[in-house]
């Protein structure tokens, strides 16, 4: 029997080339402002159009502001990239969900809100944290520039078939564990490259008990561990996420489409190319140490003594020390820490808001902190509202600002000094991701939370 990676991928193949690539049709393609210009040049150098607009949806997310997006960009390099994203979206008739309108928001956030990802897709986007969508049970990942332009001119794309995985989760997850540290462990475990040449299901009591937001989260790391992309197939949690999402099947077509996607699932005797289980009572809160998302560590935890390090990574891992400031061996409790970003395709979903305020509400932000709390998109931001958690952070001393990528990267205005320490919310911790010279630590929204009211690397499960 097949594993579910196998049908949905078999079932977009428009042909085999031999000894080479498929040629895979594409149901849905995301753009946003920073991989898509060359790709819309292209066709304008060919002199033709894209061959379904209607399956192609815009909008602009890594440079736009997170205060005042009424008033023009004032970082030229970013309101170039956004006002070109806007006159070839025009040029071309697609649609576009422009900054300020009600439905932006960071792509990877808004796709599935929107009910645009739906289970059985394939889905692909000039940014290698498509993987997001495969929470919704889709076959979606990350595409290069000229495979852009591929996309919008056939609406197909040549790739290799990757191998499959499938990680299994099992048990229940203690107080305090998100999404965030089940992700941040298994890179710790599998490290940056251990899912390297794969598309992963995720599968297990863990991963079946987990919220959408929760999936969305774990879905979106894959590609940090090397993985092609992610996926967790679909059940009646993706069914209740997706029903009166505004673009999900309606009436009768929705019936259809739900009897379909309960075929969507991996055989019992389904045989992937690798199969790995870990048992989530292990799993304790996390928090990054190092330059790379698999440098992370239990919050409670040491850093790494460098006996515990392999020859051939010492190198690697004590130039990331120095870069951080740590030491081996040290602990990583009480730390001192300077930002807080709560946020990204990441973690800026409701959910992740609603973790945060948790341990926010009666206590207030630590003197010298600097917070950045981001909705992922203005639905959450008017979602926030609507429960009252604006007025619960607020009191606390947190500001809630406007949807954007953010302080994940340094591409707007969002920037982390160097030298400074953020927990963060988002994805990579990359030198200089967040800023030139900034230091990231990631970590669940609880641990973020944590580290905000105390100004130190703090246990979460201390104040929950």
């Amino acid at each position: 029997m097949n594993t579910l990676f196998d049908k949905i991928w078999d079932a977009h193949v428009v042909q085999k080339v031999e000894g080479g690539p498929d040629q895979l049709y594409i149901d849905r393609l995301y753009c946003h402002e920073v991989t898509s210009p060359q790709a819309f040049d292209g066709l304008r150098a060919r002199g033709i159009r894209c061959f379904r607009p209607e399956r192609i949806v815009c909008m602009p997310d890594h440079n736009t502001p997170t205060h005042d997006q009424e008033k023009p960009i004032t970082d030229p390099v970013s309101r170039k990239q956004v006002d070109a994203l806007s006159a070839n979206v025009a040029e071309f008739g697609l649609t576009h969900y422009r900054m300020n309108d009600p439905r932006n928001g960071i792509i990877h956030v808004v796709g599935p809100e929107r009910g645009l990802s739906l289970p059985g897709m394939t889905i692909v986007c000039g940014d290698s944290h498509t993987s997001t969508h495969g929470a919704v049970g889709a076959v979606a990942f990350g595409i290069g520039t000229s495979e852009v332009e591929m996309v919008m001119a056939s609406q197909c794309i040549l790739q290799a078939k990757p191998k499959s995985m499938r990680i299994r989760i099992e048990g229940t997850l203690g107080k305090g564990v998100t999404a965030k540290d089940v992700a941040l462990f298994l890179m710790s475990r599998l490290t940056t490259s251990g899912a390297t040449g794969y598309f992963v299901e995720y599968a297990g009591s863990v991963v079946r008990n987990l919220s959408m937001e929760g999936r969305l989260t774990l879905c979106n790391l894959s590609i940090e561990m090397g993985a092609r992309g992610g996926f967790v197939a679909p059940d009646e949690t993706t069914f209740a996420y997706l029903k009166g999402r505004p673009h999900a099947p309606e009436g009768e077509e929705w019936d259809r489409s739900v009897a379909f996607w309960k075929t969507l699932r991996s055989g019992e005797d389904a045989v992937f190319d690798r199969e790995i289980v870990f048992d989530g009572t292990e799993i304790q809160p996390m928090i990054t140490y190092g330059t790379n998302p698999g440098m992370g560590v239990p919050v409670t935890g040491t850093v790494p003594s460098l006996d515990r390090i392999s020859e051939e990574a010492q190198p690697s891992f004590l130039k990331a020390l120095r870069y951080m400031h740590f030491h081996p061996g040290e602990e990583m409790i009480g730390k001192p820490v300077d930002y807080v970003f709560l946020g990204a395709c990441t973690n800026g979903r409701i959910e992740d808001f609603r973790a945060f305020a948790s341990i926010a509400a009666g206590r207030h932000r630590a003197p010298g902190i600097i917070a950045w709390l981001v909705p992922g998109s203005w639905a959450v931001r008017r979602q926030i509202a609507e429960e009252g958690l604006d007025k619960v952070l607020e009191e606390a001393g947190f500001e809630i600002r406007q949807p954007g990528c953010s302080a994940c990267l340094a591409m707007n205005d969002d920037k982390i000094p160097s030298g400074k320490y953020c927990v963060s919310t988002s994805n990579r911790n990359f030198e200089g991701r967040q800023g030139p010279g900034s230091r990231t630590l990631l970590a669940s929204p609880l641990v973020a939370a944590a580290a905000a009211v105390t100004g130190v690397i703090t246990d979460p499960r201390e104040l929950l």
